[in-house]
């Protein structure tokens, strides 16, 4: 991928994407494979805010089924499938399991988890057998106390245990489909805000002709051109709306749903938990990268999307909520490694409410055509959730080729690998990748095939491009992250930060301060290949760094799981 806004400035598109997380990633790739001309610009790094501040789940939302989303459900549930088939050395099967606690609970859960079964019908259609998922099944009280011993035992039945599925980097994924979009002719460029939608009027009606750009890499300004405009920035839709009004007042409102994460050392043994807490809600305990992620909370954000923190009033009051549901955990501050906060853009139905409900929203996604309220060349891309993604992708470049009066031509984003998924059976592409790095110690090897598949060799062949071995050694002695990584992250994927190495391409910060040693041993490597100077090394790990501290700058409300 190369950045280049002056070359996109240069261009006329026929879609200017505005938000580089995973939804503006799949439509930048789908719009890109149907051989549409396409610029998509990120003010911030790619996949740096809702997309990467998920629970890492591919998941069909067992709980809509309590609102009778039956069709969400299923469409969930077709996508969590199709995830396994493009991405299958990032998206696995985990079990959940679901403690019992009186018979009309337990009658209810059997019921939708009956209808959940039913609804993933074609859940197996895999090549993969690693991939598929049994039936839900339950299992006797002694049983689920040996799995989870930490289980509120008083009242305690049994268990269901059910399947979904898991991500090992959503940041990658998401980087996966922007490099896919880049290789098929889109123009991509990170670190490009919008300060202005240009508006012009075309027969009579005020027309969305594209958008100007600050780079903010250099403050330089540019305008990108493009026949029809996708806002699809996420917790941010509506503040972008508003710069393509008169009134300067979003046509759609939004509600944010703050979500916190804590992540532990491992509690469980490749098994996830689904809780619920009298105290409101349920959470989730899902092993993670030898990790455990507990999450998530819901409560509504006011504040602006920018200022969204973790403070130490949210810690503590959720693990007041987990501890409440597992009581036998007795989890601590000093038992969390790392946390962090994600805002969840929901559809606000019902904007003349006064108290706003964030856990019981629709999780549903709507495609807006802004020429219904008089501003032609602009589709709001709103809601959804990470699973439906794709679909939601699809459903707006059929729109947009429709308004550009270009023929649909057909969808391949459900049926063709992402970068690196070009991998039938996951188990035997491991065990090959490790017979043939035999000089590289098997963490190493297990780590880069997770985070690059088919792409393992792209990175392992830096080290000896570059004369340099040590470029294949660990970076500390408590990560299996190499130096061939940052350097693959900067040349190939378009990192320009300390941050954007550690968070969204090698994942070595997602697990908690990796080290100060280790921080500025990557930003030795990121900073000789980017031309940093002392000061500016410096000030990029202070920067890093801020994100392993808790902000208390604005007071928390009680805490409600999801």
């Amino acid at each position: 991928m190369e950045r280049n806004l002056q070359r996109m400035a240069a261009t006329r598109h026929d879609l200017l994407i505005i938000g580089g997380g995973i939804t503006g990633a799949c439509i930048a790739r789908d719009a890109a494979f149907r051989g549409l001309k396409v610029a998509l610009v990120e003010k911030n790094d790619f996949s740096s805010a809702t997309s990467s501040g998920s629970s890492k789940l591919v998941h069909g939302g067992l709980r809509y089924l309590a609102n009778f989303e039956l069709s969400l459900v299923r469409e969930s549930l077709r996508e969590r499938r199709t995830w396994e088939a493009i991405a299958p050395h990032m998206v696995s099967p985990v079990p959940f399991l679901i403690p019992l606690y009186g018979t009309a609970s337990t009658i209810t859960l059997k019921i939708g988890l009956t209808l959940y079964d039913l609804l993933s019908y074609d859940r197996n259609r895999l090549d993969d057998p690693d991939k598929h998922m049994p039936r839900h099944k339950r299992i006797s009280r002694a049983e689920a106390l040996e799995r989870a011993p930490y289980l509120k035992k008083d009242g305690l039945t049994g268990a269901m245990i059910y399947y979904d599925c898991q991500m090992y980097s959503p940041e990658r994924i998401g980087i996966e489909c922007i490099g896919d979009a880049a290789d098929n002719g889109a123009h991509i460029a990170n670190y490009a805000q919008v300060d202005e939608i240009l508006v012009g009027t075309e027969n009579g009606k005020r027309t969305v002709t594209g958008a100007r750009v600050r780079d903010l890499l250099d403050n330089s300004s540019h305008d990108i051109s493009a026949d029809l405009t996708i806002n699809a920035t996420g917790p941010w839709g509506d503040m972008v709306m508003a710069l393509a009004e008169q009134d300067g007042a979003p046509a759609r409102s939004l509600i944010r749903s703050k979500g916190i994460h804590l992540i532990t050392r491992k509690l469980t043994e490749n098994m996830a938990l689904a809780v619920q807490s009298k105290l409101g809600g349920h959470f989730f305990v899902i092993p993670w990268r030898d990790h455990t992620i507990i999450g998530t909370t819901d409560t509504v954000f006011k504040g602006r999307p920018d200022d969204l923190n973790v403070s130490e009033a949210d810690i503590t009051n959720f693990i007041a909520v987990i501890n409440d549901g597992l009581p036998g955990l007795n989890l601590t501050r000093d038992d969390v490694e790392h946390f962090y906060a994600g805002l969840r853009p929901l559809v606000d139905t019902n904007p003349n409410a006064d108290e706003k409900d964030s856990y019981g929203a629709s999780r549903a996604a709507e495609v807006f055509d802004h020429a219904d309220e008089g501003v032609d060349g602009l589709l709001s891309a709103l809601g959804g959730k990470w699973t439906t993604s794709r679909q939601l992708a699809e459903q707006v470049v059929d729109m947009a080729l429709s308004k550009l009066d270009r023929p649909a031509g057909s969808c391949r984003t459900a049926t063709t690998p992402v970068q690196g998924g070009e991998i039938t059976r996951y188990r035997e592409f491991e065990e090959a990748a490790l017979k043939r790095f035999p000089k590289l110690a098997p963490d190493i090897v297990r780590n880069l095939a997770r985070n690059y598949g088919s792409r393992i060799d792209d990175v392992v062949d830096i080290a000896d491009h570059e004369g340099r071995p040590d470029l294949l050694e660990p970076l500390s002695n408590s990560t299996m992250t190499i130096g061939a990584q940052a350097l693959y992250s900067i040349r190939t994927e378009m990192a320009r930060t300390l941050d954007d190495v550690l968070q969204r391409r090698t994942g070595l910060g997602t697990l908690g301060h990796p080290g100060h040693e280790t921080l500025t041993r990557i930003a030795d490597i990121v900073g000789e290949e980017l031309g940093w100077d002392a000061d500016e090394k410096t000030r990029q790990i202070a920067q890093t760094e801020k994100r392993f501290h808790t902000r208390d700058d604005v007071p928390s409300a009680s805490v409600t799981a999801q």
